[in-house]
């Protein structure tokens, strides 16, 4: 990674920050805006006190596995990760294991891992199988869940045809992402999507393939592990290194009904919070540092005199991104070329929109630990049409001691996804620490936060 040019000295925080700055920026793009990248109708949703033991409470994660997780919308695997019949991965949620399997006709299912006879987990993890076979007594399935045999059928003829197969939970897809939902009566997950299939159909995700995929432990709480990412306004603290191309505090927020939320932070412009950076400066470091341009060697580039960081970026991009897909993205926005335009499904999917490098961020618990989850970090790419879809990389695994720098499949998104780690295991103990008991939210910059929490009681309090 090539590191940022030069220091630069810091303007008072007290001062800075305008969320019109993303729309003042569209009515300079050269092509049609997109209506979905106004701002939403503004989200009046309080300034209420959040109690600290939301993060850290035994008692409050056990109210989330039993009403929330198995009434909501899960994503659980990438088109891709499955590409062929028989293959499988194996979806654990607090103490509910579940396969998500390809069957011979195409289709995606997902089925309990659970044998009917004794209860066994029928796969211990994910792979390719000709059947689903019982590992304690042999009964055996097929790959849409169908008995297959039944040993000593002669001494289960009190069990009727309708109890042999597997049973299925309710599975839906949109734009190559796979979701479950263990309740018959949640809405579909068109409805539960919202916005999103509408704002992202003109990115081809249902052409993406995944070019990475990490996955850690880490030692704090499912939500705080999302909240990092839920607002920009922790980039001048935790992110220095990107300040001279990411725009953190003017980032637009908005709010899209029950499930979806937004922020929209401005690339190849520097923050505010820095004094006297050249236009130089910004293109070298948004294409060296930030992970997501179509280049990632800052010193390869010149600007062209007159032109501003931010069209030469987004042009390079438009150039390598329609290479890339085979597509004529003449019409594409700067912004969608290279903003960070992130949008968060409650309760625990995240994707970057966009053209291209779009990154998708899960967070799981981790069993029934509140102080422990389970962190995803992909990115996608695309392929051409025409051209059958590369299989998903195989998910790394990293150990609990290893950094998301020691995977170099992330180049510089590893280093940034460090800084906001280091800080998490420092929030549960802070938060346990508290004399005040609540936690204080800003109005606007982490309303997405509050959004998810006043979701997330709906569910508790049913």
């Amino acid at each position: 990674m090539n590191a940022p040019i030069t220091p630069h000295a810091l303007n008072n925080p007290a001062e800075l920050g305008d969320p019109a700055t993303f729309q003042r920026l569209l009515a300079d793009e050269k092509v049609p805006v997109p209506d979905f990248l106004k701002p939403a109708e503004p989200a009046r949703l309080g300034n209420a006190d959040l109690s600290v033991a939301r993060w850290f409470s035994a008692d409050f994660h056990h109210r989330e596995m039993e009403r929330m997780w198995p009434r909501a919308w899960q994503f659980v695997a990438r088109d891709e990760a499955i590409p062929e019949a028989g293959d499988h991965l194996v979806y654990d949620i607090g103490e509910r294991s579940v396969i998500v399997m390809r069957g011979e006709d195409g289709q995606v299912r997902a089925f309990a891992n659970s044998c009917l006879h004794r209860g066994i987990a029928l796969r211990p993890a994910g792979g390719k199988v000709k059947q689903l076979r019982c590992p304690f007594h042999g009964f055996t399935w097929d790959l849409q869940g169908a008995m297959q045999s039944l040993p000593c059928a002669w001494d289960f003829t009190h069990l009727p045809p309708e109890r042999q197969d597997l049973p299925q939970l309710r599975v839906e897809s949109w734009a190559g992402f796979h979701f479950i939902c263990f309740d018959p009566a949640a809405p579909s997950l068109a409805d539960w999507l919202g916005v999103l299939p509408a704002h992202c159909a003109d990115y081809d995700l249902e052409h993406a393939t995944t070019l990475v995929h990490i996955r850690k432990r880490i030692p704090c709480n499912w939500k705080l592990a999302q909240e990092a990412f839920f607002e920009s306004f922790h980039v001048r603290a935790t992110h220095p290194h990107i300040l001279t191309f990411t725009d953190d505090v003017d980032s637009q927020y908005d709010v899209f009904g029950d499930n979806v939320a937004r922020c929209i932070t401005p690339m190849s412009i520097p923050s505010p919070n820095l004094e006297g950076v050249t236009e130089a400066e910004v293109m070298h470091d948004c294409i060296a540092a930030s992970g997501r341009m179509a280049d990632a060697d800052g010193g390869a580039h010149q600007l062209p005199q007159g032109m501003t960081a931010r069209a030469y970026v987004g042009e390079m991009n438009r150039a390598v991104f329609a290479e890339a897909t085979g597509r004529d993205l003449s019409h594409a926005t700067l912004a969608e070329l290279q903003d960070a335009i992130l949008y968060s499904v409650f309760p625990n999917f995240q994707i970057w929109a966009g053209y291209f490098g779009n990154i998708v961020y899960r967070v799981l618990p981790d069993g029934n630990n509140p102080e422990s989850c389970i962190y995803d970090v992909m990115v996608l790419g695309r392929h051409k049409h025409g051209e059958p879809k590369p299989a998903a990389v195989p998910v790394h695994e990293l150990s609990d001691d290893q950094p998301f720098s020691s995977a170099p499949e992330l180049g510089a998104l590893g280093p940034v996804l460090d800084q906001d780690m280091r800080n998490l295991p420092h929030m549960t103990r802070g938060l346990k620490s508290s004399l005040s008991g609540v936690v204080t939210l800003a109005s606007y910059q982490e309303l997405r936060i509050r959004h998810h929490h006043q979701r997330l009681d709906v569910f508790l309090a049913d």
